[in-house]
Order: structure tokens, then sequence, then C-alpha cells
């Protein structure tokens, strides 16, 4: 007889994890790098998640899915990342767009877009993100405008991940008599080979095969059912997609904590100076034990916001998100640091790939949402206090 409590995974999230990292080992952080720095794709690992159904864990089984929940694709997505495989999209494209479809698209739109979610096929990006409104959504332009039986598109938007890499884009966008006033996001699929769509990459010091675009979208014309949700359904469609955003970048910072930690340790353990192994001597020791601690701890949050969330308390979820993705980025820079240091002169070479990290760790204090806000978010709705902005 097993005993399960409210603190541990169950027996098949366990499996599962074990699964995916097993898979993502015999890619590993060399071949990783190596397409990063070629300026090439992890499109074989990709497929190779999808294949075995590890892609699309949470979208339901009647669309190509495994039917579980947010809790089972941030598994995946951390066990990616702790074998030294960071997929980015994984946040965006089951997390964030296969959520909302699945939870405000029409039956149709359901069929059409999530099994290729699922396989890895159909990768769909997410867009909101804007030049000018940066952590300001309420302040976005990009506007959707009646057409006869469909919309006209028009804006811009910065830092969207992997436009490349998807057949379809997600906008966030406001309906053109709604620019006044508070914002009631809309949400529309934009063919990434749409007319008057465009993608421009954005150089960048962080190594990764995902790559940063700016989009501009001028007079993208699009079918009444590229809209997703109802155009009044407000804010509420939107969170459905950015809790799991949350959770998934939490999970995507502890998967990298863990590998930073995993290479320090081992380091230590090796490396001989003044007779002993450094892992022997206080200074090294005690940052990784610190560092174990603080992941262990971001972990624990990031399993009680996919529980809230799969339980469908929206509201604890999004206090416990945000708290989970807050608690993962810190802990996942200190870890990159110490292991960094830990390997002294050899952490800032290629060779070792240490210092990589500290630029992919580091983005994890600002998007998808800043650390500042995060903590506006928890002075206003855990303690109550004034709004400051």
């Amino acid at each position: 007889m097993t005993t399960t409590h409210g603190f541990t995974e169950s027996d098949e999230r366990q499996e599962l994890r074990r699964q995916v990292a097993r898979l993502a080992g015999k890619f590993g952080r060399d071949w990783f790098t190596e397409r990063a720095r070629a300026g090439e794709k992890t499109t074989d690992l990709w497929l190779e998640i999808g294949k075995n159904g590890y892609l699309g864990i949470n979208i339901p089984e009647q669309y190509g899915g495994g039917g579980g929940g947010i809790g089972d694709i941030a598994a995946v997505c951390e066990e990616l990342a702790a074998q030294g495989c960071p997929l980015l999209l994984m946040v965006v494209s089951p997390a964030i767009c296969g959520t909302i479809i699945s939870r405000y698209g029409t039956e149709e739109q359901k069929q059409r877009w999530l099994p290729g979610i699922c396989d890895g096929t159909g990768t769909m990006a997410f867009a909101i993100t804007e030049p000018d409104a940066g952590t300001n959504t309420h302040n976005i332009t990009t506007t959707a405008r009646r057409d006869g039986d469909g919309w006209v598109l028009n804006g811009r938007k910065i830092y969207i991940s992997g436009v490349d890499e998807a057949d379809n884009v997600l906008v966030v966008a406001r309906t053109e008599d709604a620019r006044t006033g508070k914002l009631k996001p809309c949400l529309f699929v934009v063919p990434t080979d749409a007319d008057g769509f465009e993608a421009r990459s954005i150089p960048m010091e962080i190594v990764s095969p995902e790559l940063q675009f700016q989009v501009f979208i001028d007079d993208v014309r699009l079918p009444a059912d590229a809209l997703v949700g109802d155009e009044d359904g407000g804010l509420v469609q939107l969170f459905a997609g950015l809790n799991p955003e949350r959770i998934m970048a939490a999970s995507f910072s502890t998967g990298l904590a863990r590998f930073a930690l995993d290479k320090a340790t081992a380091y230590a353990k090796e490396r001989v100076v003044f007779k002993d192994a450094i892992g022997a001597h206080q200074a090294v020791a005690h940052p990784l034990a610190q560092s174990h601690i603080e992941i262990e701890l971001a972990r624990l949050m990031t399993q009680k916001a996919a529980a809230l969330y799969d339980a469908g308390d929206d509201l604890g979820a999004g206090e416990a998100a945000n708290m989970a993705k807050y608690a993962a980025a810190e802990a996942a820079c200190d870890a990159a640091d110490r292991a960094v240091q830990t390997h002294g002169g050899n952490g800032i070479t290629q060779e070792y790939g240490m210092a990589g990290l500290l630029v992919a760790t580091r983005a994890g204090r600002i998007a998808p949402v800043s650390r500042e806000m995060i903590l506006n978010f928890v002075s206003m709705h855990s303690l109550g206090l004034p709004k400051s902005y």
C-alpha cells in the first residue's frame, strides 16, 4: 500500500518526470548549445516530445492530448530544463495557447489547432507585449476592427518568442471601439504567413535556439473564426493563459536551477585543491546547500500553484503562480551564480557551459512578468496595501 500526501506528487507524475528526463538526457546540454550556437533549431527534440505524448499532455484527449493538467505539462518543462534542454516554446504553445483554445475555442477551432500543438507540427506563438506598453498590458494599442464578416488587425508586438518556428500566433488585441476605458482584450489566431504580418529577429545575448522577434501587423485580414472566445470576454479569457504561463516559467527556472546545481555539485566532488575536494570546504558547500533549499521551496510553491489551477481555483492559483514564478527565478539566478563561482575560471569557459546560464536564468526575473510587478501583486492582493502604480 502506497501512501500519498498533499505535498508529494502522484506516482504517475513522478514516472512522467523520469520518462521525460530519460528522453531529454539522450540529447543533453552539449547537443542543445551546439544547435543554439550554430543558429539551428531543436526540432528533433520537440517532435520527439510530441511523438511520446508529452507536448500536449495538458490538452484534452479528443484533440490528441493526454488529458492531464497544467501540473503535468509543467513537470515536462522542468525535467527538460533540468537535463540542460530548456524549451521556451513549451511555455507558449501548449500551456498558454493550448489552454486558452481548450477553454474558449469553438469545437471547430479546437479540432483545427489543438492536434498540431500536441504533436509539435502546429506550434503556436503568443503575442501580448508591445514596445510602448511594456509591463502595462492595459496600454496595448494593437487594434482589431470589424470588416464585413471578418476582422482587420493593426499593431506592433515585441519580444515574441519562436515566431519563426510557429505556424500561427495568438495575438492579444483590443477592439477598435475600446481604445478608451478599461482593456477588454480579444484573442486572434494569426497565421505567420498572412499578408501584412512581418517578424524581425531581435539580436539577443542569450544562447538559445528560440529567437525573439519584433512583430509588425499592418492591415492583416482575418476571417471571423480567427477570434478565440467572446470579444466581450475581457480579462478572464486572457488570464486563463497567463496563470499557466507563470507556472510554466517557474518550472523552466527550477529546471535550469537544478541543472546548474547538479553540475556545480558534481564539480565540487571531483575538483581537488589543497588536498581535498573543494566540496569539503564550507565556503563552497554552504552556497550549494542553500541553493538546494531555495530550489525545493520554489518547486513546492509551483506544485501548489498547479494544483490550485487544475482544481479550478483561479484566484488562489493567481497568487501562488506569481509567488512561484518569483521564487523560482530568484533560486535560478542564485544557483547559476554559485555554479559559476564553484567552477572558478572554468565557470566562464564555453567548455563547462556555466556562464551562459547567467543570462538564461536572469531572463526569469524579467519575463514573462517582472519581479517588481509580482511584488506589486503580492503587496496589493496578498497584503491589502494600496495600489502603487
